[in-house]
């Protein structure tokens, strides 16, 4: 299973329409076959490089094992499936936002196969939550990290 945006490459700049800068809309992101056995997806997207610890940014679970994609600007609100509760404290997806003058940050996308067809978290799960349920279902992952930094003002 392999992560990847039609937006930014492994390791390279996130275009600033996905962050906070910009329009703060999600990235299109997409992935091979998940392996057999898979029954659901989970998705996150966290910085570990944020000051006061991991930084969650977005959760999208209970998606269908036969979904191969999330588009570009997926709404908030869209269900099925389910989108967790970021550290913005808003449903959806909340773009990088570092600290003026940080170093760049890296926003790790880690997407899961899943060995169960719901998480059975319900709505308004924060992002921790997803991902550590995601975790202990995991049977394969795949990550994909961009990088962004703001400048100094």
């Amino acid at each position: 299973m392999r992560l990847t945006s039609t937006a930014f490459a492994p390791d390279d700049w996130i275009p600033v329409q996905f962050t906070c800068e910009g329009a703060d809309v999600s990235p299109p992101l997409a992935w091979s076959d998940p392996p057999p056995g898979t029954r659901s997806l989970a998705l996150v997207c966290a910085d570990p490089d944020a000051p006061g610890g991991v930084w969650y940014h977005w959760g999208i679970y209970d998606i269908p094992s036969n979904t191969r994609a999330l588009s570009e600007h997926w709404p908030p609100m869209r269900v099925p499936p389910p989108q967790a509760v970021n550290d913005f404290r808003r449903t959806g997806y909340g773009g990088p936002c570092p600290p003026r003058g940080d170093p760049p940050h890296h926003y790790r996308f880690r997407l899961y196969a899943l060995n169960v067809e719901w998480l059975g978290l319900g709505p308004h799960a924060p992002c921790r939550a997803v991902e550590a349920a995601a975790q202990s279902h995991a049977i394969a992952a795949a990550e994909l990290t961009g990088v962004y930094g703001r400048a100094r003002t």
